[in-house]
């Protein structure tokens, strides 16, 4: 079970990882930080990309369809598992982290777009957060 930098470690293994980070989405704080930063300030740009994943964790369009959801009663965490950005040089993933209590944090991973593999980013990603100990 990798703690935050261990994980934000794994996670620069990825092929084309250029930066990765664990941001608390409600307050846009970086918890973890390693590599790049696509603007060169990772504070900033965890307050960006926590923007972002708040949009997608609160709003009606991203949640699950009434009582028919497979979330199942006593799911915790956003309606979202993750979410892909595609900019003209990289793809930023973003994967919420599900806990026992609320959590409120994602991982930010940013790619090359040459040499970044998004489908293998997805799946490294899922079981990083699965495994990761917060606390």
């Amino acid at each position: 079970m990798p703690g935050i930098d261990e994980c934000l470690l794994e996670a620069m293994r990825l092929p084309g990882a250029r930066g990765a980070a664990l941001v608390d989405w409600t307050s846009g704080l970086a918890l973890g930080t390693v590599g790049e930063a696509p603007d060169g300030d990772h504070e900033a740009n965890a307050a960006e990309t926590a923007e972002l994943a708040r949009v997608a964790a609160e709003f009606p369009a991203f949640a699950p369809d009434g009582p028919d959801s497979t979330d199942g009663p006593g799911h915790k965490g956003p309606p979202v598992e993750d979410l892909i950005v595609t900019g003209r040089t990289g793809f930023h993933v973003l994967r919420f982290v599900e806990t026992a209590f609320d959590s409120s944090v994602f991982l930010h991973v940013w790619l090359d777009r040459d040499t970044g593999n998004l489908a293998l980013a997805r799946i490294r990603l899922r079981e990083l957060a699965e495994r990761l100990v917060l606390g």
